[in-house]
């Protein structure tokens, strides 16, 4: 293997024998395969690829799409039914919870086992053993079975014990969700200094922000089949778009995809360029002013809400909650730093009195990054008569960084009452700067001076 690539997969598979009731596997075994044959389950089908030594690469698909078996089979603890895959260097994978440890074992005891299976001798683990507990920091748990842990518990002591074990290859499979907020932020920053040592880092993500700021590359897997290899963005932005498509348009999702592995940049432009814009957009011509953020915004009609909810009619109904330009057009993929409008009608069954309307932006795992009211708080309310229908309109500057993101709206009356209320409304896509400046959920819109400078 070259000493450039730390990973590599060729052909890689694992299927698993699925029998059509449980009895069939004893006849199958006791006729020594000649009845009860099971079919088989590809979870991983004829996968290739390379992890080059240093680089960060995101796996990203649907649930059920193998992921966490890829990551089994490059880590070792699965064997592949065909296929091969080597690693070169020493692999700390963090799979599951509990994934090495002995449930009846103290944490203590479970440091010094799982630093073992990690490659770490005894002298390597004395010297880490301290540094390891402080990390995890749970306290008087290190001495208890863990057994009694919590699941927060269990991804602490998986974690610390994985980076002390200074790995070339770390593997990690979505367990750090299980930890608090600082426990998270204290994580990934020691993956960053453990990336900035030249690790490779092969990391499992739903949140499309994380693959976003961490990777050089991301690969995307469907029903175990390797569809694509590519940079972050451009898969990103393919993976969402097959996640928000309708049953009926998944196969036309799936031939872009396989063209943007055949032809990369066919489907979505290379990093450094505009995002993508509707295929019927005019270019500008040569000399013409540049466009206006909210020029470049779409309407993707792939991108809706999966997950809405309906609170009971209570006096009013929200109605078409949209998003438009102030021109009026709908767009669903929004421009960083365009203005646009959070449009929706409400119509009253009944008479009320200070009535408010409201809107939320919420992230994809439901984290709250701010709303508005009108009247604004501690104002009073128009009074309305039953019948009426009313348009809302909040238009906004999308100052939000690259990601989906999900829009409610309510109508309040009657003293605060709650007369209807929809979550996650509508969705949404922050397309991606050109020219980015911040990181996280929110643009800070920074303006910064430094005096003194050589």
């Amino acid at each position: 293997m070259s000493s450039e690539v730390a990973v590599r997969a060729f052909g890689l598979g694992k299927a698993y024998p699925i029998y059509a009731q449980p009895a069939d596997r004893l006849k199958h075994l006791l006729s020594r395969g000649r009845f009860a044959r099971p079919r088989q389950f590809w979870a991983v089908r004829d996968v290739s690829l390379e992890l080059l030594r240093g680089e960060t690469v995101g796996i990203v698909g649907r649930n059920g799409s193998g992921k966490s078996t890829l990551l089994e089979l490059i880590s070792g603890t699965l064997e592949p039914t065909c296929g091969e895959v080597s690693v070169d260097g020493r692999v700390a994978a963090l799979l599951g919870l509990g994934v090495g440890f002995n449930p009846e074992f103290t944490g203590r005891d479970n440091v010094r086992l799982n630093a073992a299976i990690l490659g770490l001798g005894p002298r390597e683990i004395e010297r880490v053993f301290d540094q390891i507990l402080a990390f995890a920091d749970i306290g008087a748990f290190i001495d208890q079975p863990v057994k009694t842990y919590s699941s927060g518990m269990y991804a602490r002591l998986a974690f610390a014990v994985a980076i002390h074990s200074v790995p070339d290859v770390l593997v990690i499979d979505e367990i750090l969700s299980v930890g608090d907020e600082a426990f998270q932020r204290k994580c990934f920053a020691r993956i960053e200094a453990i990336k900035a040592r030249g690790a490779t880092i092969l990391f499992v993500s739903h949140t499309a922000a994380s693959v976003l700021e961490l990777c050089d590359r991301a690969v995307l897997l469907e029903a175990g089949v390797h569809l694509l290899t590519g940079s972050p963005r451009t898969v990103i932005a393919l993976y969402q778009k097959l996640l928000y498509a309708p049953s009926e348009q998944a196969g036309a999702v799936l031939d872009e995809i396989a063209r943007e592995a055949r032809d990369p940049g066919s489907v979505v432009p290379p990093p450094g360029t505009t995002e993508a814009v509707p295929a019927e957009a005019p270019e500008p011509a040569p000399g013409d002013p540049p466009r206006e953020p909210e020029e470049l915004a779409f309407l993707d009609p792939f991108l809706e809400s999966q997950s809405a909810l309906f609170y009971e009619v209570n006096g009013a109904e929200l109605l078409d909650p949209r998003i438009t330009t102030t021109s009026g057009s709908p767009v669903n993929c929004l421009s960083p730093r365009g203005r646009y409008v959070f449009r929706y009608d409400v119509r009253f069954e009944k008479d009320a009195f200070d009535v408010h309307y409201h809107t939320l932006v919420k992230t994809v795992n439901g984290f709250e990054l701010g709303g508005g009211t009108h009247p604004q708080i501690g104002e009073l309310g128009r009074d309305v008569t039953a019948g009426c229908r009313v348009s809302v309109a909040f238009e906004f500057e999308c100052r939000l960084n690259p990601g989906v993101y999900f829009l409610n709206c309510g109508v309040t009356g009657c003293g605060g009452q709650q007369l209807h209320r929809i979550i996650d409304a509508v969705a949404f896509r922050v397309l991606p700067d050109p020219a980015p400046t911040t990181f996280g959920h929110v643009h800070f819109g920074h303006r910064a001076v430094v005096d003194g400078e050589a």
